[in-house]
């Protein structure tokens, strides 16, 4: 079987700042992997490195098997950014966020077909904003918003769908919907990776989880990387300290 994800040894450096080291990591199809680590470990610059807008330095990066830039331009590759990535005063709908997932299946006239509109209206109704659909992004909750870019990326029909911290900010509702979303996508066959700093809903969300500190420091099943001894290389710290900052599931300790 193909890996839905191959990351092989990549480096990246912004001048003379190191954001990835040696990164390896390979992640299979029908799975959602969680991406831990503080800030400035590298989460958003290894998520950009598969979607094939930052160039690594050195090493590669596989989608299905093809370049990254290839893979996103036949729409293998849904990217949902932080919040904070996205401008929300800029005048359009919720339905528009949405069909623009449908954007690389369309021809040369850009003309959204019945199929289109199906998929778009498919999309939200699974994160429930069928009835927000008219209303201009920005007047959108945080919860409400990013649940619309989960949206896009379920219309797109991608094979990999990445997201950058998508419960930062947002309300415990909204943060359920997507991840019971994010399952219901793992077990359609698609392969999930998102970046977080709910050590609480690990166990909930993801099957795996790699703790990046510019380098995967673990990757392998979320019991284990929860455990104070692992989360204290990927957090630099001592092993006491995770410990009485976490409790039982990790909770602040990425943040």
């Amino acid at each position: 079987m193909t890996p839905a994800l191959e990351v092989e040894h990549v480096t990246v450096r912004y001048g003379d700042v190191l954001a990835l080291d040696d990164v390896s990591l390979r992640l299979a199809p029908g799975r959602v992997c969680g991406l831990v680590g503080v800030n400035g470990a590298g989460k958003s610059t290894l998520l950009q490195a598969v979607t094939g807008t930052v160039r690594p330095g050195a090493g590669r990066v596989r989608v299905l098997g093809d370049d990254p830039a290839r893979a996103r331009r036949r729409g293998a590759i849904a990217y949902v950014p932080q919040q904070e990535a996205v401008d929300v005063t800029f005048p359009v709908s919720v339905r528009d966020v949405v069909a623009m997932g449908r954007y690389g299946r369309l021809g040369p006239t850009r003309r959204l077909r019945a199929a289109d509109h199906a998929a778009v209206d498919a999309a939200l109704e699974r994160v429930g904003l069928t009835a927000l659909a008219d209303r201009q992004v920005g007047r959108l909750s945080g919860g409400q918003r990013r649940r619309a870019f989960v949206a896009r990326g379920i219309a797109q029909e991608a094979d990999l769908l990445l997201l950058d911290e998508p419960f930062a900010g947002v309300d415990k509702g909204s943060e359920a919907t997507v991840v019971r979303l994010l399952r219901e996508l793992a077990a359609d066959g698609r392969t999930v990776l998102v970046s977080t700093h709910d050590l609480h809903a690990l166990p909930d969300l993801a099957d795996e989880a790699v703790l990046l500190r510019r380098s995967v420091v673990f990757h392998g099943p979320v019991p284990e990387a929860l455990r104070p001894e692992t989360l204290a290389g990927a957090l630099g710290l001592a092993t006491g300290t995770v410990a009485s900052r976490t409790g039982a599931a990790g909770e602040g300790a990425a943040a």
